[in-house]
């Protein structure tokens, strides 16, 4: 349960001319936090974790692109390095580096590349399911010709044209969805996740705040190879976390940990996708003294 207190507050700031959201949990002085979240999720996705957190760190947490309450990206730019140069600026405009960074997902994913392409403005790093699809899926997915994949991306894309936000008659429709989707959540978490994920239609419907054009895979991108040498300029201290009931398969059996000079695998029982939600006491044993050892900034 989140304690009764006060909670962050919510700001703002400009990114490749979209004006995207961020709370921030105060504290200024602290050494800076920042958490990234995961595709259709947001910034508040992370409030457990950030009561915590709270006294020993400035906390930060964005919501991406065309999530939350940031805006949508005209033209649907949703591709990993939009993503990235748009956590480029927070940090550079926030003047937060060394920055310590828990990401999760698609956010873990954005802030390994970060990381590798700004080594030296990360202090510590959690990445909570951030490597992606696994190497087997990487190599189907290559052997696409580009053709064939751009044309899949040019269909989704006008599929997605003529699709609707879904709408819920109640909070209580759109929190059983949230249940469905991670049964491990507990019904105040479920709540919570969704009162902060949804917003009211003018006909009294709700509907989740992330842009359908989200979903559309975009058919650039970097190659395995290039993303292991990134992973390879990564210097700070790093965590490598993964649900052991999740899809993701294990960085250290399938070869990634190699890739990097300074991290640790943890792979952890009874989880899903959403380790920091399924196991929360589990994910804050591991990363609490990860944070505290006296090295970060």
């Amino acid at each position: 349960m989140l304690s009764s207190g006060t909670g962050p507050s919510s700001q703002t700031y400009i990114s490749q001319r979209l004006r995207l959201h961020y709370v921030d949990w105060s504290n200024e002085g602290a050494p800076p936090l920042l958490l990234i979240h995961g595709g259709r999720d947001h910034c508040r996705n992370w409030d457990w974790v950030a009561e915590r957190l709270r006294d020993r760190f400035h906390i930060i947490a964005p919501d991406l692109r065309g999530h939350g309450d940031s805006a949508w990206a005209l033209g649907s730019s949703y591709g990993l390095l939009e993503f990235v140069a748009d956590i480029a600026q927070l940090i550079r405009q926030k003047r937060l580096a060394p920055v310590n960074i828990i990401a999760h997902s698609l956010g873990g994913n954005i802030a390994l590349h970060y990381a590798g392409l700004f080594p030296d403005t990360v202090a510590k790093l959690v990445a909570i399911e951030g490597l992606g699809p696994s190497p087997a899926m990487l190599e189907r997915r290559l052997a696409t010709p580009p053709e064939t994949r751009i044309g899949q991306w040019v269909e989704t894309l006008r599929g997605l044209s003529s699709r609707t936000p879904r709408k819920y008659p109640s909070i209580d429709d759109a929190l059983a969805r949230m249940r469905e989707e991670n049964p491990h959540l507990s019904e105040p978490q479920a709540r919570h996740l969704t009162i902060h994920g949804v917003a009211q239609n003018e006909d009294g419907t709700y509907s989740w705040k992330f842009d359908n054009y989200v979903r559309a895979f975009n058919p650039v991108y970097l190659s395995a190879e290039e993303s292991r040498g990134l992973y390879g300029r990564i210097t700070c201290p790093t965590l490598l976390m993964r649900g052991m009931e999740s899809w993701a398969s294990d960085p250290e059996a399938d070869g990634r940990a190699k890739a990097f000079k300074n991290a640790k695998v943890i792979n952890v029982p009874d989880a899903g996708h959403w380790v920091h939600h399924d196991q929360l006491e589990v994910f804050m044993n591991h990363i609490e003294p990860f944070l505290d050892d006296g090295s970060s900034s």
